[in-house]
């Protein structure tokens, strides 16, 4: 079955997947910033500006049936997740350099403020986000590809 330009209906699904975890994303970033008045730290502000772009891009890819969307969105995905992983290694102290408080006088990014429920950090869901955006588009890729 084709959706659109060469894309099988698997493909669509691997990408639409990939669209709702970007979408859930950038609006839980802009609740977390807007309504809850958290104010990001430097890193959270650099995954931000790819995350952003690809809830906007596989949107488009999703309702274009464009198969190829891998192309210009693992690269997105790859590099927000390299500043996720280093943003979760910072948290869980892996790495020696300190996380500096998100605001002069708001609350660290190690802090329970910087968690959703009480036990599930920013750092660790965003590497999830990137993580699960680009495998997703690895295998859209892998089966446009076949």
């Amino acid at each position: 079955m084709t959706t659109g330009a060469g894309t099988t209906a698997n493909t669509w699904a691997f990408v639409f997947s990939a669209w709702l975890i970007a979408l859930a994303a950038s609006l839980s970033a802009l609740f977390i910033g807007e309504v809850m008045g958290q104010t990001p730290c430097n890193l959270c502000w650099h995954q931000r500006a790819f995350m952003f772009p690809l809830a906007v891009i596989l949107a488009v890819a999703s309702f274009r049936g464009d198969a190829s969307v891998s192309r210009y969105g693992l690269p997105l995905a790859a590099l927000g997740a390299a500043i996720a992983a280093f943003h979760s290694f910072l948290y869980a102290r892996i790495l020696p350099a300190a996380i500096e408080p998100c605001t002069q006088d708001g609350p660290s990014c190690s802090g329970v403020e910087m968690t959703v429920l009480g036990i599930l950090p920013l750092p660790y869901l965003s590497l999830a986000a990137f993580g699960s955006i680009a495998l997703l588009l690895v295998l859209a890729h892998r089966r446009r590809s076949t």
